[in-house]
C-alpha cells in the first residue's frame, strides 16, 4: 500500500489530504501519478502539472524515482518565498 499525501493548495484542490493506493511492484513517480488519476480522473488538472514537487519517503524526488511498496509519497506545490 503506498500512502499519498497531498500539502498546501493542492490538499485544498483534491479536497482531501491523503490517498492510498494498492500497489504490488515498484514503480516510477510519472506512473503513480497515471495510477492515481486513473483511479480518480476529477483530480487528472490539478496533478497534471510538473511543476508539482515530490518526495518519497521524504526524500525530494523526481518523475522516474522509484516508489517502493510500501513507501510514502507527497505532492505539494512549488514554495514562493519572500
Amino acid at each position: 500500500m503506498i500512502k499519498v499525501l497531498f500539502f498546501g493548495q493542492l490538499k485544498d484542490q483534491l479536497q482531501t489530504d491523503v490517498f492510498e493506493l494498492q500497489s504490488e511492484a515498484p514503480q516510477t513517480v510519472s506512473q503513480l501519478l497515471v495510477n492515481i488519476i486513473e483511479g480518480r480522473p476529477e483530480w487528472a488538472h490539478d496533478l497534471n502539472n510538473d511543476k508539482l514537487l515530490v518526495a518519497v519517503d521524504q526524500v525530494m524526488a523526481k518523475p522516474d524515482t522509484l516508489v517502493p511498496v510500501a513507501a510514502e509519497v507527497a505532492f505539494f506545490p512549488p514554495v514562493t518565498g519572500g
